[in-house]
């Protein structure tokens, strides 16, 4: 049955989730469809010189952006593969708007390396509220939301206890215009590698934040992700004891070029390294 255009504001837990049941299904069944063509011949194509998108990208959206509007049809939604790139904050903001990342880690998948996901997030009012990210490698489903908790596979999540930056594993990414951009994330990538303990680039920045959420990560950083990369994860980072931020350490936006995400006891010391004129 669809929910339609009623559902009310982030707060309220107990209208939200059957809400977010709903997303968990669909993450589900388009991580499934995403598996089953893991190992078949890929057509794969470029949005630009190193930026691929595949066929099992596009079917995994069709799928999602289906059922969505047949459970919310009175709901917006902004999908990786039908939105052309970066987009600006919609004004006016919808009260519903789910992002989507259909396969979220398309360079792993085209290259057969399992580490990929589907990324569902919903904002209310502009802001995160609930997510489902689901890992179709591992069978991991990580979700949650305003008031619902943080999870994984149902059970609570909580982030890491580590609160010294030198002993702690951190999480980046590049972005698709590093070899034209001097803002590449190469300063900090080599700050970083002198005052921790290790950096990881596992190529999925939803599954990147839901590490850090579930406390196998205690820190990630980059720059020019898109919406739906960070909506789902940051509607449940906190609820997991964990903080999101820009660089400066001020309110996450995921129309922003600029990610911060931690355990909530490295974040200064993070952004002590990414933005020195800040600390």
């Amino acid at each position: 049955m669809p929910f339609g255009d009623e559902s009310p504001a982030a707060s309220e837990k107990s209208n939200l989730a059957p809400v977010l049941a709903e997303a968990i299904d669909i993450a589900r069944e388009a991580g499934g469809l995403l598996r089953d063509l893991f190992p078949k011949p890929r057509d794969v194509g470029f949005k630009g010189k190193i930026n691929l998108v595949t066929d099992a990208d596009r079917a995994a959206e069709e799928l999602i952006l289906g059922r969505i509007s047949r459970a919310f049809p009175g709901h917006a939604v902004l999908a990786e593969e039908s939105s052309g790139g970066r987009i600006p904050r919609p004004d006016p903001m919808p009260r519903h708007l789910w992002l989507v990342d259909p396969l979220d880690g398309t360079t792993n998948y085209a290259h057969g390396l399992p580490i990929y996901a589907v990324s569902i997030g919903l904002l209310i009012e502009g802001a995160p509220a609930l997510g489902a990210v689901y890992d179709p490698s591992r069978d991991e489903l990580f979700h949650g939301g305003v008031g619902l908790g943080a999870y994984l596979n149902d059970r609570p999540v909580r982030v890491s206890a580590e609160a010294d930056l030198e002993r702690s594993i951190l999480a980046t990414g590049f972005p698709y215009d590093l070899r034209v951009s001097a803002d590449n994330n190469l300063e900090h990538f080599t700050r970083f590698s002198y005052v921790t303990q290790a950096i990881r680039r596992l190529g999925s920045a939803a599954l990147d934040l839901c590490y850090v959420a579930c406390g196998r990560l205690d820190g990630f950083w980059e720059i020019k992700l898109h919406p739906w990369d960070t909506a789902a994860a940051a509607a449940f980072i906190p609820e997991a004891g964990g903080r999101i931020t820009d660089y400066t350490g001020g309110p996450f936006d995921v129309f922003g070029l600029e990610t911060v995400a931690s355990n909530g006891l490295i974040h200064g010391a993070l952004i002590r390294v990414i933005s020195p004129a800040e600390s």
